[in-house]
């Protein structure tokens, strides 16, 4: 089986090598992929583990990610004919709402949490050790025993 698409590890050991002889920015719906010429042939950029075509949202981002982590800084061609701004086939993940809520609220009680401890840590009231404790309970409950009887 042929691949489609190149992944981003084995696109920076060819430019290494000088095997990658241009790079095109194509705009798709829903932002931007970028094909690598190597030699006659052209292969897109890919996603790890699978030979699905890289995208980004920004045409910006995608800049940075082929100057930054590809070391390409010419691009040989842009081109915007098929770009749209959104993208049909993507659906925003339903659950993703809910779960920055909650991230957010464990955040929000981890502080609270914090805040308690560490102002019972600077109380000024002196603390009383365990044996005065369990002695002044002892108290208490003989007491309670003897008004229930």
């Amino acid at each position: 089986m042929s691949t489609q698409t190149i992944d981003s590890a084995m696109a920076r050991r060819m430019v290494e090598a000088s095997a990658i002889h241009g790079a095109s920015i194509i705009g798709r719906p829903g932002g931007w992929s970028v094909m690598l010429k190597l030699g006659k042939v052209e292969k897109l950029l890919g996603t790890q583990r699978t030979d699905k075509p890289r995208m980004w949202r920004s045409l910006d981002t995608c800049m940075d990610y082929l100057r930054n982590e590809l070391h390409i800084v010419r691009v040989d061609l842009l081109d915007a004919t098929h770009y749209s701004d959104g993208d049909a086939s993507r659906r925003p993940r339903q659950d993703a709402s809910e779960r920055m809520k909650r991230a957010h609220e464990a955040a929000a009680y981890d502080a609270w949490f914090r805040e308690q401890v560490q102002a019972s840590i600077d109380d000024p009231r002196p603390s009383i050790s365990d044996d005065e404790a369990r002695a002044r309970f002892a108290n208490r409950k003989t007491a309670l025993r003897r008004r229930a009887q």
